[in-house]
């Protein structure tokens, strides 16, 4: 995550679309776990998208999110590939796509 910020955490930044920007805040997850600050203002951008949508669910799963997230990612403590949105467990690993894996591998 150092230098040049990765298109899908750009993308996140610049999109109007609810659900593209829910799809670009979880790929910026995916990439974001290994670093702490990253990983944090990552789940904070998710809070603030689902209190916009007024998504209770959502945003309190969030705030437990953001509150474990750089611990995690310090400790090395993540489940990779993990989309971190509240429908999926807090530990539960997922596949990374190819695309990200790439981007990771070069990091």
């Amino acid at each position: 995550m150092i230098g040049r910020m990765p298109e899908p955490v750009r993308a996140a930044r610049t999109t109007t679309n609810d659900e593209a920007h829910w799809w670009h805040l979880e790929r910026a997850h995916i990439l974001s776990q290994p670093w702490p600050w990253p990983h944090t203002a990552n789940h904070i951008a998710m809070f603030i998208l689902a209190v916009r949508q007024r998504d209770r669910r959502e945003a309190f799963r969030q705030v437990i999110r953001i509150i474990v997230a750089a611990p995690g990612s310090a400790l090395g403590r993540y489940p990779e590939g993990n989309t971190g949105r509240a429908r999926v467990g807090l530990t539960q690993p997922m596949p990374i796509p190819d695309d990200l894996a790439a981007m990771l591998q070069t990091a």
